[in-house]
């Protein structure tokens, strides 16, 4: 039975370009049949990267069969994943977040969580000599991850490391990584073609705080001021998005790569309170910018409050 390799829903270039990475080496190096799936529409980022290296379009899953072999990367919370998720078989958890519990395994496996910036640095290691053989394709699918997990080694999870494995991959494919990263983040930024609602899921994870459940949204981009531009629709999704997805507020971040500084909505006194709690923040209007916060698994999960 072929080993479904995936990773988190509404995946990002990590969540979709390692899957990508791990499905090759099972494949390749292990004899294990596998292939890479998504759990939804990769992001405008992925995409680029997809077509970018040559890669068709992994195919998109919607749940796991009962006793089905599967790979989970990048994550490692059941609220990421399908939901018969612990009817599958999982065989491995390749992770770079915090242990969230609540998944079941039918037996041992390997797991590894290690505190890098980038799931595709931890699969380059676990790969070790076998790396090398890594084609041009999947070298440049583990370099735009490594590139987009750390956005270009600024964010504050990037180490040493993360940039050591990064700068290998641009030097055996003979590019140019600022030149590349700039292609890359300009993918991301164009969200023209999607719906408030679509931006407020794309990249977004559910985190509960002192029993105020919330949509965490992170918006990265070099160009803020199309998002900022679309505030008043985007805080009315926010209720919509809020009631369909049984959450009580969705938080919306818009990273500003360049500037290394998030602009927070602030949509009523609940998300004033978040912003003044968690960040010493002094809210004036309906924004507030966050100077130095990238992060949301580093900065802004661990800090919030109500």
């Amino acid at each position: 039975m072929t080993t479904q390799v995936f990773g988190h829903k509404s995946p990002d270039t990590d969540s979709t370009g390692s899957p990508i990475l791990w499905a090759w080496y099972l494949n390749e190096v292990k004899g294990t049949e596998a292939k890479p799936v998504l759990l939804g529409e990769p992001n405008t980022e992925a995409a680029f990267m997809l077509e970018r290296w040559g890669f068709e379009k992994p195919e998109i899953i919607s749940d796991v069969a009962e006793g089905a072999p599967v790979v989970i990367v990048d994550t490692n919370n059941p609220a990421e994943l399908p939901a018969s998720i612990n009817g599958a078989d999982i065989t491995a958890i390749i992770d770079h977040h915090k242990l969230v519990g609540g998944l079941e395994t039918k037996g041992p496996i390997d797991i590894t969580v290690r505190p890098l910036a980038c799931t595709a640095t931890i699969m380059i290691d676990l790969m070790g000599d076998d790396a090398a053989k890594m084609p041009e394709a999947v070298k440049g699918a583990a370099l735009t991850c490594i590139l987009s997990d750390t956005l270009e080694f600024r964010s504050p999870t990037t180490t040493a490391h993360d940039k050591a494995v990064a700068e290998k991959l641009a030097a055996e494919l003979g590019i140019d990584i600022a030149a590349y990263a700039a292609e890359m983040f300009a993918a991301k930024s164009d969200v023209s073609e999607f719906s408030d609602a679509e931006l407020l899921r794309m990249d977004s994870k559910e985190y509960e705080v002192e029993g105020t459940k919330f949509r965490v949204s992170v918006l990265e981009t070099t160009a803020p001021a199309v998002v900022l531009d679309r505030k008043d629709s985007l805080v009315e999704s926010m209720k919509t998005v809020a009631a369909e997805d049984g959450v009580d507020q969705v938080l919306l971040f818009v990273i500003d790569i360049l500037n290394e500084e998030a602009t927070l909505f602030v949509p009523n006194d609940l998300v004033k309170g978040v912003a003044e709690k968690s960040f010493d923040a002094s809210v004036a209007g309906d924004t507030v910018v966050l100077p130095g916060i990238m992060s949301r698994k580093k900065q802004i999960i661990p800090n919030l409050k109500v």
